[in-house]
């Protein structure tokens, strides 16, 4: 018996294409919407694709019908979006919505926008539960805007009841901005050290796309109002990530530790590398939805890795992954960091 109907938007991206299946393989009657109205490998034939362009007046009202019993947005941003969604809300019986773990400020008011500051990377406490503070609500910003649209989706909560999902660092197939990619290439690419900074012992906790679309099909079938973390079942340091992108592509890479701040040139900055600690409270999840992984950070490696290496294959990087590229500039200036491993060596 079908468990009613399911709209997903941004169906084909990283997070929608697990999403689709875990709500597809749960009963639910799913539309799989994106631009290109494409089909992902894994959705069995009962998925029904369309093309939409949720910015195009009235496309989302129209290729919505007479409804749904559940919406699930994985592009949504700022009041444009909101307002978008509650003014459907006669048409949808609840809502799922993808935020971020952006949204979060510590008591001196830091938070990721303000990481690129002098002292301006957030002291959160460890793990972060969902009552911690956020950042004004505005359109300046990913995270502002983010927050603008939590806030006015939990204030229409009795038209429109919404589970808000806070992500952590995602990871998985099918990503734009592969943080894995600063390990796998290197080894690719014979690199037969590696140089951490903070002692290798900075944590952004991730989040596997199999598990994000968990907390969607669990949140589908408990409508409420509520915003929750969402995580991986561990939160590995960046050299446990290293060291266990070693162990799928069976190398050995020695690891040169720095005790403080990436020295000059980057080197030693990761996409996770940062002073403090960035780790979610999943225990709210755990109560109100029954949440448990699908799966840990390690045993989804190997297939990330592989997908990796086969974009990677015969192309240029910033080719492959032109987002990861505008988002981390140089992540592979191996002259720069060849030399500083040098100066460390005379010095050892």
């Amino acid at each position: 018996m079908s468990r009613g109907r399911a709209f997903v938007l941004g169906a084909t991206g990283q997070i929608g294409r697990p999403a689709v299946r875990a709500l597809a393989g749960d009963g639910w009657e799913v539309t799989a919407a994106s631009r290109g109205g494409g089909r992902d490998a894994s959705w069995g034939e009962g998925v029904r694709t369309v093309a939409l362009d949720r910015e195009e007046e009235g496309a989302l009202a129209a290729a919505l019908g007479d409804g749904c019993d559940v919406l699930v947005d994985m592009v949504a941003f700022g009041r444009k979006h909101t307002a978008q969604l509650t003014g459907l809300s006669d048409r949808v019986g609840s809502a799922v919505v993808i935020s971020s773990g952006a949204v979060y400020e510590d008591g001196r008011g830091r938070s990721f926008d303000t990481q690129g500051e002098p002292d301006g990377f957030p002291e959160y406490p460890v793990p972060i539960q969902e009552t911690q503070r956020t950042v004004a609500a505005g359109d300046t910003t990913y995270g502002r805007r983010k927050v603008a649209l939590e806030q006015d989706l939990l204030a229409a909560g009795d038209a429109l009841p919404v589970t808000l999902l806070r992500a952590g660092a995602v990871h998985g197939e099918h990503g734009r901005v592969p943080r894995e990619l600063y390990f796998v290439k290197r080894l690719l690419d014979g690199r037969a050290r590696r140089v951490l900074a903070y002692g290798g012992e900075s944590r952004f906790h991730p989040v596997h796309t199999s598990n994000l679309a968990e907390l969607v099909r669990l949140a589908a079938l408990r409508p409420a109002s509520r915003a929750l973390n969402a995580g991986d079942p561990q939160a590995p340091t960046v050299a446990e990530i290293g060291a266990a992108v070693d162990g799928v592509l069976g190398a050995e890479t020695e690891t040169v530790l720095v005790a403080g701040a990436p020295p000059e040139g980057g080197v030693g900055e990761t996409p996770w590398t940062a002073p403090h600690s960035v780790v979610y409270d999943m225990s709210a999840a755990e109560r109100e939805l029954g949440y448990r992984p699908v799966t840990g950070y390690a045993e989804s490696l190997p297939r990330t890795v592989a997908w990796l290496a086969e974009r990677l294959d015969g192309r240029d990087w910033r080719e492959a992954f032109p987002k990861m590229a505008s988002s981390y500039g140089t992540l592979f200036d191996y002259a720069a960091e060849d030399a500083w491993l040098e100066r460390y060596d005379g010095k050892a």
